[in-house]
């Protein structure tokens, strides 16, 4: 079986019974059309399978070292990456830190840490969920806030950081820009 096959395998097996927030589609959308976009930038096959795992471990069970034990090194650390800092630690951290001091670490880390693998699956994982934002929104409207642990407001920085670090970035990928640039517009709509 290819890693790509095991990551589908494995990732449907931990979030089989997850639906996007607010709604009921199954999680695992969100997973595939992440892939589906760094795919369109031709990317290794651990690449993929890192961004049908990249929510693994923030959203279940998983650690960090059951990934590296099951797919290796390079696919680990690029989910690290797409994993917010206080779910990491094995879940020990008893309190999660708040909503804005985990946003402005994963800034933080994406404008100055990142490598480009790990912009590229965080890049489609953000892209992917600022379109479900966007849509979510045309459905129901203004009440789409209340869904989230955060402002309208700080959702719109979060976004617009995010969008400014992947166009930025884009002599590591020509793709990041382009991720960059959708964001912007739809940030726009949004927001």
């Amino acid at each position: 079986m290819s890693i790509v096959s095991k990551a589908l395998v494995f990732a449907t097996e931990h979030h089989q019974h997850q639906h996007r927030k607010g709604t009921k589609i199954p999680y695992m959308a969100h997973l595939l059309n992440v892939c589906k976009l760094v795919a369109e930038n031709d990317c290794s096959d651990e690449v993929l399978a890192a961004a049908l795992l990249h929510d693994v471990v923030e959203d279940t069970e998983v650690t960090i070292e059951q990934v590296e034990a099951t797919f290796g090194k390079h696919v680990a650390q690029i989910v690290r990456g797409a994993t917010e800092f206080d779910k990491l630690e094995k879940k020990a951290i008893e309190k999660e830190s708040s909503w804005l001091a985990r946003k402005e670490h994963t800034v933080h880390f994406l404008q100055y840490e990142a490598n480009t693998d790990q912009l590229l699956v965080s890049g489609a994982d953000k892209l992917d969920n600022l379109r479900s934002i966007v849509y979510d929104h045309k459905k129901i409207g203004e009440k789409l806030w209340s869904r989230f642990n955060a402002s309208k407001e700080q959702t719109a920085w979060y976004y617009t950081s995010i969008a400014t670090i992947l166009i930025d970035k884009g002599n590591e990928s020509s793709i990041l820009p382009l991720m960059g640039r959708e964001m912007v517009d739809l940030c726009e709509e949004v927001f």
